[in-house]
Parts: structure tokens; C-alpha cells; sequence
């Protein structure tokens, strides 16, 4: 991934983005030779929030407080230039365990066989750190070779040396882990902490 300049990369997100579809299973997915960055985490990480502080688009994916609403692979075409795709999450999914193993079917499909994926950002919960479905979810990845950014969200509600407490410790984990880049970006969809930085991360992707 190349250097990108974060006025090249701030234009990039100014640009117009457009919900693709949504895919309820693998055939639905798009023919696109768009590099993709598909978004992932648990439920309610806020995976929907900031596909939307980084677009500056406040309705572009459904947010809610209801875990488990993203239950399709939605496709954001960026420019025509960049598809950033936001995932089921994983966790405390309000629905019935068929339906869960459904999702999470389709996203290791996804995953496992999607040629133009480049790179997952893994979402991280900032208040309380890496859990064991984040953990599956790294492991997986790393078996699959897909590489991926851990990005901290909520970090607005993480005040003073616990701040910095759970970087570090966002760090030692991605350094155990063969597919995970090194860098940790710490995000709030709220306050707009860390989007030019992801943006920056994101346009080089795209390159």
C-alpha cells in the first residue's frame, strides 16, 4: 500500500458514495473489478456509524442500537474508485442461531473466496477490548491469509490513561497474529477521532 496524501484521501471521501446492493447470499454479490475493504465486528461495534462519519453521509448505512440489524453483505461503491463493503457482525445477534450460522456463512464465503477483498478492517469495541469472537474472527482471517487493520471504535468514551492503556494492548494482540498489519487505528464515529487517519489507510488501499 502506497503513502497517500490526506488531502487526496479527504477528497476521495467527499466524493459521491452509493449503496451497490445488498447480498443475501454469494450469487448476489457484484462482478466488480473495484479493489474492495470490507468492515466487520461484533454486533453493535458500530460498523454502520462509521461507514458514515467517513463518508460524511449520515443516512448512507442503518445504524441502530439493535444488534445483529446488518444481516446481508451490503456494497458501498465509493467514486468508482473504491467499495467499501460492511459485513453481518458477530456476538450478540438478536436472532434465532440458524439465522446467525446463515450470516456468518456468507461472510467466510465472503471472506475466504472474494478476489477483489484487499483488506478487512476488523472493528474493536475501545471500552472494553478485544473479546473471544474478535479473537475467532483474527484467527480465521489469519488461516484465510486476508489481511487486515484492527480499528478501535467508541474511543470518545475512553477517557485519560486507559486511552492509551488499550492501544498498547490493541498492538501486542495484532503483533501475535500473522495477517493483522501493526498500526491500530483508534476511531469515534461521534467526534470524528481517527477518520482522517483511516481515510489516509483506506485511499492507499484503494490505490
Amino acid at each position: 500500500m502506497n503513502p497517500i496524501d490526506p488531502e487526496e484521501a479527504r477528497k476521495l471521501f467527499a466524493q459521491n458514495c452509493d449503496c451497490l446492493l445488498a447480498a443475501a447470499e454469494p450469487l448476489q454479490f457484484p462482478a466488480s473489478t473495484l479493489p474492495e475493504v470490507a468492515f466487520i465486528g461484533r454486533s453493535n461495534v458500530g460498523k454502520s456509524s462509521l461507514i458514515n462519519a467517513l463518508t460524511g453521509r449520515k443516512g448512507l448505512a442503518r445504524a441502530s442500537n439493535t444488534p445483529g440489524r446488518t444481516q446481508q453483505v451490503v456494497f458501498f461503491d465509493l467514486a468508482h474508485r473504491l467499495m467499501l463493503v460492511d459485513l453481518p457482525g458477530y456476538g450478540h445477534a438478536e436472532a434465532p442461531r440458524v439465522e446467525k450460522d446463515r450470516w456468518m456463512g456468507l461472510v467466510q464465503t465472503y471472506l475466504r473466496k472474494r478476489q477483489e477483498l484487499k483488506c478487512v478492517c476488523v472493528l474493536i469495541d475501545g471500552r472494553h477490548g478485544a473479546k473471544d469472537n474478535d479473537l475467532d474472527m483474527m484467527n480465521l482471517l489469519d488461516r484465510a491469509a486476508v489481511v487486515y487493520q484492527l480499528v478501535l471504535t467508541k474511543m470518545d468514551q475512553v477517557r485519560g490513561a486507559d486511552h492509551s492503556t488499550r492501544i498498547q494492548q490493541t498492538q501486542e494482540l495484532a503483533a501475535k497474529h500473522p495477517a493483522a498489519l501493526a498500526n491500530i487505528i483508534a476511531t469515534s464515529a461521534e467526534d470524528k477521532l481517527g477518520m482522517n487517519e483511516l481515510r489516509v489507510f483506506l485511499a492507499g488501499v484503494g490505490q
